[in-house]
Formats: structure tokens, C-alpha cells, sequence
């Protein structure tokens, strides 16, 4: 491993991973919390694996981040998916958890905020997830920090737009007010996770890897230093009927206030209940789109490379 004294700096690379920084070749960061906290077992590892492997056919390097024995890891051995994967209690560290997390000692799964502060701070520019998080339906204030981490960090995230459960149009409303581009890889609406999406517009559409390379070096070369979302539509054929994902968002969000679940737990617990009213389709969904959007990140990496 890559790393400097873990007194001064905890922050580790894979040596492949900081092999192909120094040499300009592309490299795609992924996070673990869908290892940890978004799939049952043994999918979550079997997922984390095959994300792997597709960035890798694709011409890049993947590097998968998690907080592994205090420290910061960019790029993860086989084994250390598996144990994120089975090891009970996993930390699910955000940007403010991480502190205490690497203190501890304690394994943690990376969020988008986390997995982005750790992808700039190694050099990585694409990284790729599910969907991020954004502003919470009703009044109670609960806005994720996955939003405060695209306006910091110039890191180009690739997802299924943000995840269905939230208030789509306050979350588009707040990215814009955060100077953060959205970008539809080819189309005009912005994703909704499940649902390709057709209510909400995007900021720009690019059509091929090359299109969002150009936006994404041009942003950042202008000095503008937010990130930037690519959202990219579920395959059609393993899209979710809208009715269905809408009654169950309904149904998990009384569940949810009905069991005192609040802040970071309500995601990881609508995600569950939404999985089990709607017989697994939810999960066979959300492993069809990170994989497309892995494939899509893996374009732009390696056109990004390219063009720098």
C-alpha cells in the first residue's frame, strides 16, 4: 500500500490505484456503503466484485473506499470486500463520522459525502454510486451531507439521479442553489432511481463519454471547484412500476416514523421495506442500475483521461 506516516496522514491507496494516478490513467472510486448497508449478503460482495470487474473491462482501475483499521482506504483487496460485506456493526461514516471512525479503529462504509472527500483527496475525478442523497420529504430539516459534499468537492459522481424516497424537487432546488451541475446522460429528465424519471429537468444533457468529459474538464479548468452529477436512467427493462415504488415509499415512510427511525437510519430502513413490498424487484433494480452507472463512469473516466 501507498500511504504516507498514518500519525500524520491515514489516508492509504492501493499500489494500483496510485500507480495509475501517477500515470494519468483513468481510475473509478466507488463507495462501500451499498456493501454494508444497501444489500443483503452474499449480493452486496457478489455486487461489490462484479462493479469491479466492469470498471476494470472498461479500461480503468476501480477503487472502492472504505475506513478499514484506522485508516482511509482507497482501493480494497477481495477480502476486505467480503468483510465489509459479513462483519456485524459496520459504521456507516459519513463526512462527520469519519474522525471518529479512523480513531477508533472500528471498520466503516463510506456514504457519497465520505467516498467523494476521499476520492479529491487522492485525485480521483469519477466515481460512481447508485443515487445520492438529497433533501428529505416533510418539514423536519433532514438534508444529507451528500449535498454539502458535491458543493466541496470537484469530483464528477454518476448515479441513478437521487434516490426516489426523497423530496426530488427540493434536492434539485438545492443543488442548483450549491452551483452543482446536473447532467443527463442521454436525456432531458432527471432520473428517479427506480423510474427513469420525466417530471424534473436537468441542467444539460450529454449524449456520449466524450460530451460529459468535455463538461466535466471545462467546469473544473474554469476554476468553478464544486462537483458535478451525471444521472444516468435505470435500463428500461428493469424499470420499476411508479405506482408500486410510490405505495411503498408511502407505506415505509409510516413504518419508519412508527419505529422512531430518524436521520442517517431512515435511507437504510426505507430501502429494506421497499425490498420486501415489493418481493426483491427493488434490489434486482438496484443492482442493474449501480452496474450501469459503474459502466457509464468507467466511459468517462477513460475519456476524461484522454482529454487531460
Amino acid at each position: 500500500m501507498r500511504h504516507n506516516d498514518p500519525m500524520e496522514d491515514p489516508l492509504h491507496l492501493a499500489d494500483e490505484v496510485a500507480d495509475a494516478l501517477v500515470a494519468g490513467r483513468p481510475v473509478v472510486a466507488l463507495e462501500s456503503t451499498i456493501i454494508a448497508h444497501g444489500m443483503p449478503y452474499p449480493r452486496n460482495v457478489e455486487t461489490a466484485l462484479a462493479l469491479e470487474a466492469l470498471v476494470r473491462s472498461g479500461g480503468a482501475v476501480p477503487a472502492t473506499v472504505a475506513l478499514v483499521d484506522g485508516l482511509l482506504r482507497v482501493g480494497l483487496s477481495d477480502d476486505e470486500l467480503e468483510r465489509l460485506g459479513t462483519a456485524d456493526g459496520v459504521a456507516k461514516a459519513s463526512l462527520r463520522d469519519v474522525g471518529a471512525v479512523l480513531a477508533s479503529g472500528l471498520l466503516g462504509a463510506t456514504t457519497v459525502a465520505s467516498t467523494m472527500f476521499a476520492a479529491n483527496r487522492a485525485g480521483i475525478r469519477v466515481f460512481a454510486t447508485g443515487g445520492i442523497g438529497g433533501v428529505h420529504r416533510g418539514d423536519n430539516g433532514d438534508v444529507s451531507a451528500d449535498l454539502t459534499a458535491l458543493g466541496r468537492f470537484p469530483v464528477a459522481v454518476v448515479c441513478a439521479g437521487a434516490k426516489a424516497v426523497l423530496d426530488l424537487p427540493r434536492t434539485l432546488e438545492a443543488l442548483e442553489t450549491l452551483g452543482v451541475p446536473v447532467l443527463g446522460w442521454g436525456t432531458d429528465a432527471f432520473p428517479e432511481f427506480w423510474t427513469r424519471g420525466g417530471l424534473l429537468p436537468v441542467s444539460a444533457r450529454v449524449d456520449e463519454a466524450f460530451q460529459a468529459a468535455a463538461v466535466l474538464d471545462a467546469h473544473w479548468s474554469a476554476g468553478l471547484t464544486s462537483g458535478i452529477v451525471l444521472g444516468v436512467p435505470i435500463p428500461t427493462e428493469h424499470e420499476a412500476d411508479r405506482t408500486v415504488i410510490d405505495a411503498a415509499i408511502v407505506e415505509g415512510l409510516t413504518a419508519a416514523a412508527a419505529n422512531g427511525i430518524t436521520g442517517s437510519e431512515v435511507t437504510p430502513f426505507l430501502l429494506s421495506h421497499i425490498a420486501d413490498a415489493t418481493g426483491g424487484a427493488s434490489l434486482d433494480a438496484n443492482v442493474a442500475l449501480v452496474q450501469e452507472n459503474t459502466r457509464v463512469a468507467t466511459e468517462v473516466a477513460v475519456a476524461l483521461a484522454a482529454t487531460r
